[in-house]
């Protein structure tokens, strides 16, 4: 027997949301077993335009949702950052289960707090770092064996949204986490230096973070740039692997090895270009939370991950601060975190 749908709400209906909703409803025509029922806003217009291009039932609170007849089994929480956990924790003491848009708090108290609330209720918590779904980094997770050195670009035009946080937390999040999951080693130390430049929070940075493991990993990330670039590229032993998420394809660079096991004297350098199904990253992590929801399982990007990368981003907001301090900046804008 089909499984039978999951009720789904989206919280919050600005950018992101809306793409929730959008999608959930594209999956709700294919065939998966999920039903957008409802969307939230607290800008009721915002709320009514949406849910009028869906045709289900506009609310402006949580609480108005939760005490209607629309039963929810999930939501989508794609509110700002600072309401993740109160919005978070009244749908999941309500019974429902939640996808966390990025980052998964505010602070790293609200993060322990989301997941002893997740663990009491024993419900499904899933953070939305959708790069992890991206094609590209799923066809790499295969050839990882011991990656030593990591050099992150992520660099986007500027635009009016999402000013409220540092550039840190607005877009070098994705490829944190990912660096994280791919190295699975403790950090070590984090350098960073980063800058305003049209707005008052950091817009552009570089970090330079070592882990135990004895990897390095440098990230650029800049909102200021006059190109879109998002690729990710790391060596390990033989082999350099270049990552572009927006193309949404690996390439392998591979050192031939003698019977030692070692490169020989004119080493052959093959290459490779693993297949890559095309597919929306974002549909992608929407159908592993449904399927996570049915199936009781852990997300592949659980509370604890989005946690260690929001642990790293306010370790590199602070050393951002320490390093502005040290070249007498501290006095142009704070990082706000």
């Amino acid at each position: 027997m089909a499984d039978p749908p999951i009720n789904i709400a989206v919280i919050g209906v600005g950018a992101f949301g809306r793409n929730h909703a959008r999608v959930y409803r594209e999956l709700e025509q294919q065939g998966q077993p999920v039903r957008l029922v409802a969307v939230v806003d607290t800008d009721i217009s915002v709320s009514r335009k949406i849910a009028e291009g869906f045709q289900v039932p506009a609310f402006a609170s949580i609480d108005e949702l939760l005490s209607s007849n629309t039963k929810i089994h999930a939501a989508s929480v794609a509110v700002p950052t600072i309401a993740h956990l109160q919005a978070a924790k009244s749908v999941m003491e309500a019974g429902g289960d939640v996808l966390i848009e990025k980052p998964v708090a505010n602070t790293i108290a609200e993060a322990d707090e989301l997941i002893r609330i997740a663990e009491k209720n024993r419900r499904i918590a899933q953070v939305g770092h959708v790069e992890r779904f991206n094609p590209a980094v799923r066809a790499t997770v295969p050839l990882i064996t011991r990656p030593m050195f990591f050099e992150v670009h992520r660099l986007s035009v500027f635009t009016p949204r999402s000013l409220d946080v540092d550039v840190v937390f607005d877009l070098m999040i994705h490829d944190l986490e990912i660096v994280l999951s791919f190295v699975n080693s403790p950090v070590k130390e984090v350098r960073a230096v980063g800058l305003p430049i049209l707005s008052g929070k950091v817009d552009i940075a570089n970090v330079r973070v070592e882990f135990e493991s004895g990897c390095i990993a440098n990230f650029t990330a800049s909102r200021v740039s006059t190109e879109r670039v998002r690729k990710l590229r790391f060596f390990q032993p033989q082999q350099y692997i270049s990552v572009d998420y927006g193309r949404q394809d690996v390439l392998v660079f591979s050192v031939g090895q003698d019977s030692s096991g070692s490169p020989p004297a004119n080493p052959q350098i093959s290459m490779n270009k693993p297949a890559v199904p095309s597919e929306e990253p974002l549909q992608a992590e929407l159908k592993a939370f449904i399927h996570a929801v049915h199936t009781r399982s852990k997300p592949l990007v659980s509370l604890h991950d989005g946690r260690r990368a929001l642990a790293l981003a306010l370790d590199i907001a602070s050393a951002i601060q320490e390093h502005r301090k040290k070249i007498d900046l501290e006095g142009v804008t704070a990082t706000g975190q």
